[in-house]
């Protein structure tokens, strides 16, 4: 985007922030229009935008991402002084059933890690079912060992949320907190910083290689905190709270990966005689 010019990006990000889009919106977006310019003329027009979006149907791309990209280039052209003149049309979205782990095999990858931190960190995410930027923006003061409970500030859609500290890693957490005193993150790099999103995917992909022979990405640990909450019987009215989603349209996904209905149905070749 720099060579677009550093006021355009500047008037972008302005425009963004105006619109109270998240820090990761802003991120992804940034990205796509650098991306756009990249491949783009000085003076893009619509025809390049149409081709862009073309070529990402072609990749078969998300339908989410399809959306960002169109969305990302719309705000672009406003800022440029121009519209977008063509529309993308309603695509459906994908019904995909989430990945998920079995209890065993999350305790697999726990004990696969070595580093008592990264450990930690691990057992977070899947305890409260965080969002990978949610773990990393958490402060000391964000976890009430007393109350069991997380304080997740501003997670999605900007809203505070309370979801679940586990009780058996209370002692864990108090001696990390000893021996590591952190200051403004729960979790803070070797440089005293915020931890990046690719440094906990590189430490979970590689311990779940390890311990099940194929990479895990972070978000299918919230996947089965979610999933192994309802197979237990939680009523998925709080699973949607402890979530953060909106709509319980959005947390229903995990009853068709939940075997707590179906594992007492037999099926019809154990029934043979």
């Amino acid at each position: 985007m720099e060579e677009g010019g550093s006021s355009i990006k500047r008037e972008y990000e302005n425009e963004l922030k105006l619109r109270n889009f998240s820090r990761e919106t802003i991120k992804s977006y940034i990205a796509i229009v650098r991306d756009f310019l990249e491949k783009s003329s000085n003076n893009p027009s619509n025809v390049e935008v149409r081709e862009y979006i073309l070529n990402a149907v072609n990749k078969k791309q998300s339908t989410s991402y399809i959306k960002q990209k169109y969305s990302a280039l719309k705000i672009l052209f406003l800022v440029l002084g121009k519209e977008v003149e063509f529309k993308i049309p309603i695509y459906k979205k994908e019904s995909k059933i989430p990945e998920v782990l079995n209890k065993k095999e999350v305790l697999k990858i726990i004990n696969s890690i070595q580093n008592p931190k990264h450990q930690l960190m691990i057992k977070l995410i899947y305890s409260g079912g965080l969002r990978v930027s949610e773990l990393i923006n958490l402060k000391p003061q964000d976890i009430d060992i007393e109350r069991k409970i997380i304080c997740v500030r501003q997670g999605k859609g900007a809203k505070d949320r309370i979801t679940l500290f586990p009780e058996s890693i209370k002692n864990e957490i108090l001696k990390y907190l000893l021996n590591e005193n952190p200051q403004k993150y729960l979790f803070e790099s070797n440089r005293k910083g915020k931890y990046s999103k690719k440094s906990l995917e590189k430490i979970l992909g590689k311990s779940s290689q390890l311990a099940l022979g194929r990479k895990v990405r972070p978000h299918v640990l919230r996947h089965s905190f979610a999933t192994h909450l309802l197979e237990s019987g939680t009523d998925i009215r709080y699973i949607q709270k402890l979530l953060g989603h909106k709509n319980l349209r959005t947390t229903q996904i995990y009853t068709h990966v939940a075997n707590s209905d179906i594992s007492n149905i037999k099926s019809p070749l154990d029934t043979l005689e």
